[in-house]
């Protein structure tokens, strides 16, 4: 998986750098056609990030969006998605947060990409635990079978290019299981994207 980093020092031919395919990456391809990160979950990306999504700061998602949105345009291709979803949140951990801070950031790069946002296509119907408390093995079980396509949704998928917006990547394992959800509804591709990512 080539990550596009745009915080990346610039290589001096004017291209930016992008990071090699990782280990696990290898061991385990990503069934996502690329993944962009505008970048790392370090000071002070990741206390932007806590404020927007623990502190209901929720103006905070406009310049999230707009940060990720400059990296998507300065990657070859970065914008070629025909419709953008946020990863969702179950049913209780959206009522105990009071919005869904992907939703926050798909809709604004949807108006600043021109490109048509959706919120209730990807359901996640099952409550798992928090990924933050679990090894990295755990969280791969414990997202299976977490994400659906709303089956009246499906003909919105179909074959199309889509787009995945998150906060942070960690591990991929949210990503992987929703983009597998997306696949088997008989999305074109999924590419998946965030404003951060764990280093």
């Amino acid at each position: 998986m080539d990550i596009n980093r745009p915080d990346l020092p610039d290589p001096g031919d004017g291209a930016r750098a992008t990071s090699p395919v990782c280990l696990s990456c290898l061991r385990e391809p990503p069934t996502w056609r690329s993944a962009v990160c505008a970048e790392d979950y370090a000071f002070p990306w990741n206390d932007l990030i806590g404020d927007f999504k623990f502190r209901c700061d929720v103006g905070l998602a406009t310049l999230l969006a707009d940060r990720l949105a400059t990296a998507l345009r300065q990657t070859p291709g970065g914008t070629e998605v025909d419709l953008l979803l946020p990863v969702p949140l179950s049913t209780p951990r959206l009522q105990h947060r009071g919005f869904n801070q992907a939703w926050e950031l798909a809709r604004r790069l949807g108006d600043l990409l021109r490109i048509p946002a959706e919120p209730h296509v990807l359901q996640r119907p099952v409550d798992t635990h928090h990924q933050a408390e679990l090894s990295l093995q755990e969280r791969s079980l414990n997202l299976k079978g977490a994400f659906m396509v709303n089956p009246q949704a499906r003909p919105a998928v179909a074959g199309r290019r889509v787009a995945l917006v998150d906060d942070v990547m960690t591990t991929g394992s949210t990503f992987r299981e929703a983009t597998r959800a997306l696949l088997l509804a008989g999305a074109g591709s999924v590419d998946v994207w965030a404003v951060a990512r764990t280093p």
